[in-house]
């Protein structure tokens, strides 16, 4: 959420043109800017490389921050290497890596992303959906819902960028962003945040490509990039040149594409290979296809005496053709994807022999906030079944490791559910998002 200290810049670029550059962006990063972001910041966060929190920070606040004001001032400012750190990639035994700044760091990075918004939220297109003011991941797939249920969509084209926060040319993206903004000064500042580099086993990495994920300006840059990479080229290029109906739908680096006809998806399949390599981006090959979809799909395939048509993942759920309840109309209906189950029981797993000895009262609140998050997420339209399934295997779970917490068998699965899960019954599934248009 943009912050009130910002709203007279907002006006001001609202005002103008939005082919007009932007101008007077640094000098919004200033004292009152700062010390409202650092209000609202998480002091729960971990910390960078130096160790200082928000609360520490705050000790001598505005000490600290005139300070901070003086060297983005006088150009001596440098910000610290990020902290590198990994977690689990869903549906994956790869770790995603992430970049964690000093609160410093992290107070400028907020700045620049805040501003970025204000320059950029009038340009973009509609067919982004990620780290943008309201908009969300369900939103994105209602969309792609839209687009093949409704509209003459035959083709998918499926594509991944391989590891993007990490290849993101640096040049690019500068040239990119003075495209629109005229003022060195901000536009140092970033280049400043880029070139900070990784602190990684006491090694320092500086890369001339990357944004580390989890940096408060990543996902914004990374919008910017993709903004003049993929959006605008389609929009401006691949749809003029298309007879039928194409579409894109885009959540950060995860995209899909959607064509009516089979030879326009295989001449963007071609070219999009290409195009990101001009810009230093490379696709996975492995995860990279077109594939026959849609409610023509299903009739074509029907008449060829072949199957139904092929499933796609994005934004963690799977994409399948059916019909709907009295099975006279075309639906396109998701579930979620068995990667990210796979990957959660793991974790589950892991975590529920770890602490199988904890109170029983304390393993279900742990597993319900788990399984809250969850239904909170994939907790849409047609897809209690999958959500069902999850819950009976996590069930199990619970079952196997309660078990185990001595050489004796515990309970029979008949004791498991009167003694226990009728005590502390574990969250029953419950649709939280509609996948209609409303």
């Amino acid at each position: 959420m943009l912050i009130p200290e910002l709203h007279g810049i907002k006006q001001t670029v609202e005002a103008k043109a939005i082919q007009a550059k932007v101008m007077n962006l640094a000098s919004a990063i200033n004292k009152a800017t700062l010390a409202a972001i650092h209000k609202g910041m998480d002091g729960k966060k971990a910390v960078g490389v130096d160790g200082v929190d928000k609360w520490e920070y705050q000790e001598h606040l505005d000490e600290n921050l005139d300070r901070l004001l003086t060297r983005m001032k006088n150009g001596s400012y440098h910000p610290h290497p990020s902290r590198r750190t990994y977690i689990d990639k869903p549906g994956s035994t790869k770790k995603r890596p992430l970049g964690i700044s000093c609160y410093e760091d992290k107070l400028v990075e907020k700045a620049v992303a805040q501003l970025l918004e204000i320059v950029y939220e009038p340009r973009f297109l509609n067919c982004s959906f990620g780290f943008r003011p309201n908009r969300n991941c369900h939103q994105a797939i209602r969309e792609a819902i839209e687009m093949i249920q409704y509209r003459r969509t035959g083709y998918i084209v499926e594509a991944d960028i391989r590891s993007f926060f990490d290849t993101l040319d640096h040049e690019w993206l500068i040239k990119f962003l003075e495209h629109d903004i005229a003022d060195k000064k901000f536009i140092d500042i970033i280049r400043k945040l880029l070139k900070a580099g990784i602190l990684e086993d006491g090694k320092l990495l500086v890369k001339e490509e990357g944004s580390p994920q989890g940096g408060g300006a990543s996902a914004a840059l990374a919008n910017v990039y993709l903004h003049y990479v993929l959006d605008m080229w389609f929009e401006k290029v691949v749809r003029k040149q298309c007879h039928g109906e194409a579409y894109l739908i885009r959540y950060a680096d995860d995209f899909v594409c959607c064509f009516q006809y089979k030879d326009e998806a295989e001449h963007f399949f071609a070219a999009l290979g290409a195009r990101m390599a001009k810009f230093n981006l490379e696709l996975a090959q492995e995860k990279t296809r077109i594939l026959e979809f849609g409610r023509f799909a299903t009739e074509n395939r029907k008449a060829r005496g072949q199957g139904k048509p092929e499933t796609f993942s994005f934004l963690g759920f799977t994409f399948y053709c059916s019909m709907d309840g009295r099975k006279q109309f075309f639906r396109v209906k998701v579930r979620t994807d068995r990667k990210k189950v796979i990957s959660k029981l793991k974790k589950l797993n892991i975590w529920l022999k770890e602490h199988r000895h904890d109170r029983l009262k304390d393993l279900i609140e742990r597993i319900n906030r788990s399984l809250r998050g969850h239904y909170q997420y994939y907790g849409v339209t047609d897809n209690t079944k999958s959500m069902e399934r999850f819950l009976h295997l996590v069930t199990e779970l619970l079952y196997k490791w309660l078990n185990r917490r001595s050489q004796r068998r515990s309970y029979t699965w008949e004791q498991y559910n009167s003694r226990v899960l009728a005590k502390f019954p574990l969250l029953q599934p419950k649709i939280k998002v509609s996948l209609f248009y409303r």
